[in-house]
């Protein structure tokens, strides 16, 4: 099958972070097994009691090898572009396919189940590895657990095996991206009618420790401990949110609503900033969760390994980027770049797509890099 075959097959499965994605990855798994992969299953509920799964496939023997990883949910499709197709109904209009997920990134995963495809075992003299994961786009589930349990990544991890996360970078070679850390600071008051007495304010308490949060983004804006210039922004971009979802101007807010999420870049203790933030939390009585903790990924741009995949890739230079990947839970492997056909600008949009070129274009990348390494 082609990649535009396999990624029209993926697209059409609904799997928004939020439901399961059993569905795909059946699909893969089958997919797996009938190109001659061994194949290892991982499943678990997520914090809502939704059914996830993550897949881990081997194709020949020995060790090192390519091992690739993707993930197989999305982000939600609301809004959609189009009313002549939903998010879920995959089509080719002029040199694109649009879709939820066409980019980011079953048209990955795509790509390399068609270069793994072409060959058989007797082909291989070390391994190709394909992972695909669940919940990458809330907070890296899958990913944790296939390093917390997958054996198969335990032999990727032994045989230094050259690892490939396949998110959409226009294929450019990226050597390191930023990590995720996010929390929830949450205040809580009673409702009541505004005009009596009888109500508790919730962010009224909330207000300092939103002074605090402010304090912070303004500190981390200028000080150089929190700069990186290999990354752009050269920033943690420390990003506040507050809600406290009151449907009525006249009713005293029950409750007050802060959310953080910022990215610490190699080399910087994110932790630091959390502790900081727990302990305003606790002053001013609030509840304080930290709902996502991803590492930044950093690789040598001068090692071997990253030499390698820029000759493969006819690249002259790596770069960074400042989004998150699963890589974040993937550390325990040393060789490891993000490098994926189509564009990050297409996104999580309201009329996501990938150019065609982009998937014949990532299936060949993905097959040299097979044949240098593999075979």
């Amino acid at each position: 099958m082609t990649a535009l075959e396999y990624a029209k097959q993926l697209v059409a499965f609904e799997s928004t972070s939020v439901l399961s994605n059993v569905a795909v990855t059946d699909y893969v798994e089958s997919q797996l097994r009938r190109t001659g992969f061994t194949v290892e299953r991982l499943e678990y509920d997520d914090l809502n009691g939704v059914r996830k799964a993550s897949v881990v496939g081997r194709k020949g023997s020995g060790s090192g090898g390519m091992a690739y990883f993707g993930h197989t949910d999305v982000v939600p499709a609301d809004p959609w572009l189009s009313g002549e197709h939903g998010p879920f109904e995959p089509v080719v209009i002029g040199d694109r396919l649009y879709g939820r997920g066409a980019c980011d990134m079953k048209g990955s995963v795509a790509c390399m189940l068609a270069a793994a495809e072409q060959f058989s075992e007797s082909d291989l003299q070390r391994p190709i590895y394909i992972t695909c994961t669940a919940d990458e786009e809330i907070g890296y589930g899958g990913a944790a657990a296939v390093a917390a349990r997958s054996e198969l990544f335990q032999e990727m991890v032994a045989g230094q095996a050259n690892g490939i996360i396949g998110e959409p970078t226009l294929l450019e070679v990226v050597h390191a991206h930023k990590g995720v850390i996010g929390f929830v600071a949450t205040s809580r008051g009673k409702a009541a009618h505004s005009s009596t007495r009888e109500g508790i304010n919730a962010n009224l308490r909330m207000i300092p420790f939103l002074a605090e949060m402010k304090k912070i983004h303004d500190e981390t804006e200028v000080d150089p401990e929190w700069h990186n210039s290999e990354f752009d922004p050269p920033t943690i971009t420390w990003n506040i949110g507050i809600n406290d979802r009151t449907k009525a101007v006249n009713i005293t807010p029950p409750q007050s609503v802060c959310t953080v999420y910022f990215r610490p870049m190699p080399g910087q203790d994110g932790n630091i900033l959390v502790e900081r933030a727990r302990l305003a939390a606790e002053e001013h009585g609030l509840e304080f969760v930290v709902t996502v903790d991803g590492k930044s990924i950093y690789t040598d741009p001068n090692s071997r390994f990253v030499n390698e995949v820029l000759d493969v890739a006819g690249r002259d230079r790596p770069t960074t980027v400042s989004y998150g990947t699963d890589g974040a839970k993937l550390t325990a492997l040393e060789k490891l770049v993000v490098c994926g056909p189509g564009s990050i600008a297409q996104a999580h949009t309201h009329d996501e797509w990938i150019a065609l070129e982009q998937l014949e274009k990532g299936t060949d990348l993905y097959s040299r890099l097979i044949r240098h390494w593999c075979s």
